[in-house]
């Protein structure tokens, strides 16, 4: 396996600092929260993140001379199901910090547990607004909350328009049909994209939230076709496997791109038989792109460990881990209440960007600063070659490794 440095970025120090004052002993115990981490990709990246996170920390040396440990609990994407998982953790296994959680629904049902448990929680996965707006409105109770990424859903739509301004008019989209699975995490997104896309110069003649059960796309798709866009500009998760499927199948005369989560998955173009092919989705990192210095040195990591590449949540539960340590040895303490104002304060390289923290004053506090000098999303598409497909990274330029390829069928 290869092994890295050990933490950095403004509050890792070098080498370990004895744990004198810093509370509790023995292990660092790190409590992770995953959808089904034995089958679900999102949540074995999870669990798989963090461990690696903990062998290569503890390999280094350890954190305030103790080894750190991950005890992993499958929240089955369920709210009730998390909480108890999260108290299990927390009161049952007095774990030192928390991370993960996919589902924006499981976290916000967390988000006064992790209140009342006085412990550091470091998202990795939900993207809800909705947790950091209680930080703003509630700074002490709610302090303990951090999203290490990936960017809120705000952001994730702000990115959007980021990459509409930048790339549509060489990519040829003048219209865009808006798509959006109607679950929590994507309203910010939608509400953005309704109102800054059309500002861009883009025309935008539907935008529709569709049900969250949705496994037929046929009658959205003759919608669009009618309304004559250009492409098909998604946020999806739960449902993008059979809208992109059902897309390529029906060569339908628009093309496909946005958030969608499963081809963000390294494996995707087997998985769907290549229907991914000329669809493109934002993502935070892919085993190829040069996010920052670490993020393919990660990956490879991972790889060796695990003999599969990881999805995005892997690579932000993998920063998490080392964030957090690199806060505990600054603040020379596992305390929550040492180790929030050095993370409050920290500037640290994760694979996936320059993390830093919104403070109390301001809209988000305690979630990922997003722009080009922190967390900024890259964009990839799915191209062929040779007898599988790649994950292309086509934005922003420098990492970019392609161009964006049209459908042949449109």
């Amino acid at each position: 396996m290869l092994k890295t440095a050990g933490v950095s970025g403004t509050v890792g120090l070098a080498g370990c600092l004895g744990s004198g004052g810093g509370g509790p002993s023995g292990p660092i115990k790190v409590g992770v929260l995953a959808p089904e981490p034995t089958k679900n990709p999102i949540g074995a990246s999870i669990a798989n993140g963090a461990k690696l996170a903990a062998k290569q920390l503890t390999e280094d040396g350890g954190v305030l001379g103790e080894d750190v440990k991950v005890i992993v609990k499958d929240t089955h994407e369920d709210p009730s199901t998390g909480k108890s998982k999260y108290q299990n953790l927390t009161v049952g296994q007095s774990v030192d910090f928390t991370t993960g959680v996919f589902t924006s629904e499981v976290l916000l049902n967390l988000m006064d547990s992790i209140a009342q448990q006085k412990t550091v929680h470091m998202g990795s996965g939900a993207a809800t607004p909705e947790a950091s707006k209680r930080v703003a409105q509630n700074y002490d109770k709610y302090k303990y909350f951090f999203r290490t990424g990936p960017v809120n859903s705000h952001f994730l739509g702000v990115n959007m328009v980021d990459f509409a301004k930048s790339q549509f008019d060489k990519m040829g989209w003048k219209s865009v049909a808006v798509l959006a699975e109607d679950y929590a995490w994507t309203k910010p997104v939608t509400k953005v994209l309704g109102e800054q896309l059309s500002k861009t110069g883009v025309d935008v003649p539907l935008n529709k939230r569709y049900a969250s059960g949705t496994k037929d796309f046929s009658p959205i798709y003759d919608d669009i076709e009618s309304a004559n866009a250009d492409a098909a500009y998604v946020v999806m998760a739960h449902t993008g496997t059979a809208a992109v499927v059902q897309w390529a199948k029906q060569q339908r005369k628009f093309e496909f791109g946005g958030i969608h989560v499963p081809m963000q998955f390294p494996s995707y173009y087997g998985s769907v038989s290549g229907a991914c092919r000329y669809a493109l989705t934002q993502n935070s990192a892919t085993p190829t792109s040069k996010v920052t210095k670490k993020t393919v040195p990660f990956a490879e990591s991972y790889k060796k460990e695990y003999d599969k590449y990881p999805v995005y949540t892997g690579y932000i539960t993998f920063d998490a881990v080392k964030q957090y340590a690199a806060a505990v040895k600054s603040a020379s303490s596992r305390k929550a209440g040492d180790v929030i104002p050095k993370l409050e304060s920290s500037t640290y390289t994760g694979t996936t960007g320059t993390l830093k923290y919104y403070g109390k004053g301001e809209k988000y506090p305690h979630d990922v600063v997003y722009g080009k000098d922190a967390a900024w999303p890259m964009w990839l598409q799915w191209q062929k070659e040779g007898q599988s497909g790649v994950q292309k990274p086509i934005w922003p330029s420098d990492i970019a490794t392609g161009s964006y390829k049209k459908p042949p069928w449109v």
